[in-house]
């Protein structure tokens, strides 16, 4: 089944990103520690992070043209995230760091055994944008504009000038933020977290939370990820369900796995693959992106992917 979409052929971008980005802080333990206990960690690093940038940053390793949109702070962090993009290629024209302002941080405890992890993070008032700052030029250059929803005025704006442009609008989201409404209306494909409809509509069974999600906004394309089980995705009246594929080497760390997951479902419309390899793209990536710690350090090159897809046909 073919993606629903005639994409641009006269964008300078294949995707641009607009959202958030982090300073990841990931501590390894043998197990998760129980409350008022001492526990001591088997590894740990300093890495960056973020959804959307991390997003961007997965498109850019497997060969296409990306640029970020969003804020840093004018700390260290800042410097690290910052830097971590314009190594990938990312375009960072409309990257902005905002002076006495933090770089939003997470710190991420992984269980060893499994690696799921916890996350406890903070961002920074000061990094979000109003409507009015929104640079919507930069989302009517791209065959895609994915972002998250943190500051939904900003969101909307954006989306309604790709739209206007003939661009594709992709969400990333799981949690509900208010005026999510207006913006779901003017998204394309609303890839969400397994625990988002349940949050949102109330609808525990995801086929039915999938279904009504799509009626009531109109998006394209609707579906969930579902861990280590894979994905379900909506088209039209079709149900494309998708197997998880088993991390090489063993499971280190899921942070970023959601990310990750974007990255080969966009790389499969950008690359004009089918819906339903585009679903086994972006498990495949987010596969390949659990054999390390860090939302980013095992994200795969083309190459990489191409070969893994073919090994596990």
């Amino acid at each position: 089944m073919k993606f629903p979409f005639k994409l641009r052929s006269d964008a300078q971008f294949d995707c641009v990103g607009f959202g958030t980005n982090a300073v990841d802080f990931l501590i390894e333990v043998p197990h998760y520690p129980a409350y008022d206990s001492k526990v001591e960690l088997t590894n740990y690093i300093r890495a960056a992070g973020g959804e959307v940038a991390t997003t961007v940053a997965g498109l850019t390793r497997l060969g296409l043209r990306t640029a970020y949109v969003g804020r840093f702070g004018d700390d260290d962090a800042g410097g690290i995230g910052w830097k971590s993009l314009a190594d990938e290629g990312v375009d960072m024209r409309f990257a902005e760091r905002v002076a006495g302002a933090g770089t939003q941080i997470a710190f991420i405890i992984i269980d060893e055994r499994t690696g799921e992890r916890t996350v406890i993070w903070q961002r920074d008032t000061r990094l979000g944008y109003t409507a009015d700052e929104a640079p919507s030029d930069a989302a009517a250059m791209a065959k895609v504009l994915h972002f998250t929803p943190h500051d939904t005025g900003a969101c909307l704006r954006m989306a309604r000038a790709a739209r206007s442009a003939g661009t594709v609008v992709s969400i990333d989201i799981d949690n509900v933020f208010e005026g999510v409404d207006d913006v779901l209306a003017n998204v394309d494909i609303l890839i969400s977290s397994a625990e988002f409809p349940e949050r949102f509509l109330g609808i525990s069974d995801p086929r039915i939370a999938i279904t009504e999600m799509r009626s009531r906004f109109g998006c394209r394309i609707a579906g969930v990820t579902l861990g280590a089980r894979g994905s379900l995705l909506s088209c039209g009246n079709v149900f494309v369900e998708t197997s998880g594929f088993a991390v090489p080497g063993g499971c280190q760390d899921t942070t970023g796995a959601g990310d990750a997951f974007r990255v080969g479902l966009l790389y499969g419309l950008l690359s004009g693959a089918e819906i339903e390899e585009g679903a086994r793209m972006a498990n495949a990536v987010a596969a390949l992106k659990c054999r390390s710690l860090g939302a980013r350090t095992a994200l795969p090159t083309a190459g990489e992917l191409s070969e893994f897809l073919q090994k596990n046909i």
